[in-house]
């Protein structure tokens, strides 16, 4: 398609706007890591609150939502919605603890609850693990969902897509550190709602769909609005709910839903003025981003299954589509087509918007991983902060090259989910307990790595090979990396020596101060559970408006109001 004038020049607009920021700041971020990485430790709570969600909101997941409506139907999303339950558990019982704890990354936490050689070694050996490997997987899988959107509405390669893309990403992300990540997630966040919003509200009403109620009577969407799975079809139950609410949340390992915090979630929760503002700034994460957010994609998911129902007729309106860069997902994009100039230039930039912000909050904290937890803790013990803010710099753009790069070698942002859920399978429980059992050690969380990344290779040959040596589906797949990787860390645990008393002592009057470890425990799980109900009720009381079930639709919003209503009568009893 061809854009308009208004069209560039509100994406040129766009990109000048993020590099004058990245300019503005670098000054003092470029000080020391301290402003770099963390921005002085000095972020308010509703900042860092929306950098979150800004993070999420990445160029593949409209693409996932869509793939997911198209595949399953809307209760296909619960594949990822179940994952609120795991940032619930951070919000009320590991975000006070994050912040109290100091350090610069969650890496550190492995020399402060751990001791000796083994935990050096853990801390070194993960920051490549995830600060390098595991976060070009994650950014390599934005950035083909990038090219797609690219392709699909610029109609440029994605070699051009992500060269463009990655010389303005990198600039302003190696300049502004991470406040000028926050600042630039702020724009990014309102330029990205307001497009999705308004995006969906334009193609619903296009005379090819004829408005909300044709919609949801088409005969290619009636069969796919069910908010929950079919309980009668027992595969979609085991599938979609059974396995994400027993097994999935509280046992794998995932970028931005990690149990008890880690990543760039964490990276946020150090950088919060105090405990408070760390705990507003996750609770608000996971409200927005599983409540407010995934209804407008869900809507043009549906809608794409009314112009195009099969991958077929994707395929034939877009013959120019390249071969491999071809599924479900890039309906999303192949929707946006039919917006009018002016806002299809909005929509756009909103993408393009929601690229830069996960791409950038991935390279700040991948960078903060090699300069913080190898570079000034292995190779240069001794290194300036001018040299350690380099380094950091230097590592920014080998980062967004190497994602580049592997981008190539993958097809969906689904492909991506899902390897990613099972490298992470087995190690969740370990991180939820390695704040309170004192029995489990270095040797426990090197276990479990390196289990759960065998079985994941193992299942990714085994999917590649001619004839596969066994037919497993991918939830099972999922399921018995779980039980193989716990039963492995959990006999390492009792079968190696606990971390020494004095360390376990001196982490413990850190985080827990004079509180005992489980202080108000009581209000805290009941808070725990107010937070589902009332996140999942406002979910399901915005998608039964939009269905026209006004009275399902009350009935779940006062049940909103009732649950927050309570938190807040909670709040002093458990932050």
């Amino acid at each position: 398609m061809q854009l308009a004038t208004i069209d560039w020049v509100l994406i040129i607009s766009f990109f000048i706007l993020f590099l004058i920021i990245g300019i503005v700041v670098s000054k003092k971020s470029g000080k020391n890591t301290q402003e770099f990485f963390l921005s002085g430790r000095n972020m308010p709570w509703w900042l860092l609150g929306v950098s979150m969600v800004a993070t999420t909101f990445a160029a593949d997941t409209p693409g996932l939502v869509t793939e997911l409506v198209r595949t399953s139907g809307v209760s296909g999303n619960w594949v990822w919605w179940a994952m609120l339950l795991t940032g619930m558990l951070t919000v009320f019982f590991y975000a006070k603890l994050w912040r109290r704890s100091g350090i610069n990354t969650d890496l550190e936490f492995y020399e402060l609850r751990y001791s000796g050689k083994s935990a050096s070694f853990l801390r070194g050996f993960r920051a490549i693990y995830l600060g390098v490997i595991f976060n070009i997987i994650t950014m390599a899988g934005v950035c083909l969902a990038g090219a797609k959107i690219a392709n699909i509405l610029l109609g440029i390669s994605q070699q051009e897509a992500l060269l463009y893309s990655s010389i303005i990403v990198v600039i302003y992300s190696s300049l502004g550190g991470l406040k000028g990540v926050l600042i630039t997630d702020l724009i990014q966040f309102i330029i990205a709602m307001v497009g999705s919003i308004w995006a969906t509200i334009y193609i619903i009403n296009i005379p090819e769909i004829g408005g909300l109620q044709n919609l949801l009577t088409h005969e290619n969407v009636s069969g796919k609005l069910n908010i929950l799975p079919d309980f009668s079809n027992t595969e979609m139950l085991i599938t979609l709910f059974i396995i994400p609410f027993a097994v999935q949340w509280w046992s794998t390992w995932y970028p931005g839903a990690e149990p008890g915090g880690g990543g760039y979630i964490a990276q946020r929760m150090l950088a919060a003025k105090d405990e408070k503002n760390a705990t507003w700034a996750t609770l608000f994460f996971n409200f927005a981003h599983y409540a407010i957010r995934p209804w407008p994609w869900i809507l043009v998911g549906l809608a794409s299954l009314v112009l195009f129902p099969t991958l077929e007729s994707i395929s034939t309106a877009f013959p120019n589509l390249n071969a491999e860069m071809q599924g479900h997902d890039v309906a999303y994009a192949a929707m946006m087509t039919y917006l009018p100039a002016g806002l299809i230039g909005i929509v756009l930039t909103s993408l393009i918007a929601a690229f830069m912000s996960t791409i950038s909050t991935q390279l700040n904290w991948g960078s903060s991983y090699i300069v913080n937890d190898f570079y000034g803790r292995f190779i240069n013990k001794e290194a300036s902060e001018k040299q350690k803010v380099l380094v950091g710099r230097i590592s920014t753009v080998l980062l967004m090259l190497c994602a580049a790069l592997f981008s190539f070698y993958i097809k969906s942002a689904k492909d991506v989910f899902d390897l990613l859920l099972q490298i992470g399978a087995g190690t969740g429980l370990l991180f939820i307990l390695r704040w309170f059992w004192k029995r489990i050690n270095p040797y426990s969380e090197i276990t479990a790595m390196v289990v759960s990344f065998l079985i994941a290779v193992f299942f990714f040959i085994n999917k590649k090979l001619e004839t596969p040596l066994f037919e497993l589906e991918g939830h099972w797949q999922l399921v018995l990396g779980v039980l193989i990787t716990t039963l492995g860390w959990i006999l390492a645990t009792l079968l190696t020596k606990p971390t020494d008393t004095k360390t376990i002592t001196t982490f413990e009057n850190l985080v827990y101060g004079k509180e005992s470890k489980f202080h108000n425990i009581g209000y805290k799980i009941i808070a725990f559970f107010l937070g589902i109900i009332g996140t999942y009720s406002f979910l399901f009381a915005t998608g039964y408006f939009i269905y026209g079930n006004i009275f399902p639709a009350v009935a779940l919003a006062v049940t909103t109001i009732i649950c927050a209503t309570l938190l807040i009568k909670l709040w002093k009893k458990i932050v």
